[in-house]
C-alpha cells in the first residue's frame, strides 16, 4: 500500500506527534495519579505528627515559596 500523503503534510503530523510532552501523555497521567495517592496516604498515615507539629503553621509560606521558585516562569529567561 503506497502513502499518497504531501512530504509537507507528513511531517505537520509528525510534529504534532512529537511535540506532546510526556506529561499529557498516558504514562504521565498515570504517573502524576499515583504521586497523588501516595502523598494521601502518606499524610492519612502521619497525620498526628503533621498536625500535632509546629510546621503545619509555615506550611503556607513554604508553599508560596514553592510556587514562586517553579511556576514563576524565571523572569523571562526561559526560550
Amino acid at each position: 500500500m503506497q502513502n499518497n500523503l504531501d512530504p509537507r503534510e507528513y511531517d505537520t503530523m509528525n510534529k504534532d506527534h512529537q511535540s506532546r510532552t510526556f506529561w499529557r501523555s498516558r504514562a504521565g497521567v498515570y504517573f502524576v495519579v499515583a504521586l497523588t495517592l501516595v502523598g494521601l496516604l502518606l499524610g492519612f498515615e502521619h497525620r498526628d505528627h503533621i498536625f500535632s507539629s509546629g510546621w503545619l503553621i509555615w506550611l503556607p509560606l513554604l508553599l508560596c515559596v514553592a510556587m514562586h521558585f517553579f511556576m514563576h516562569g524565571h523572569h523571562g529567561e526561559r526560550k
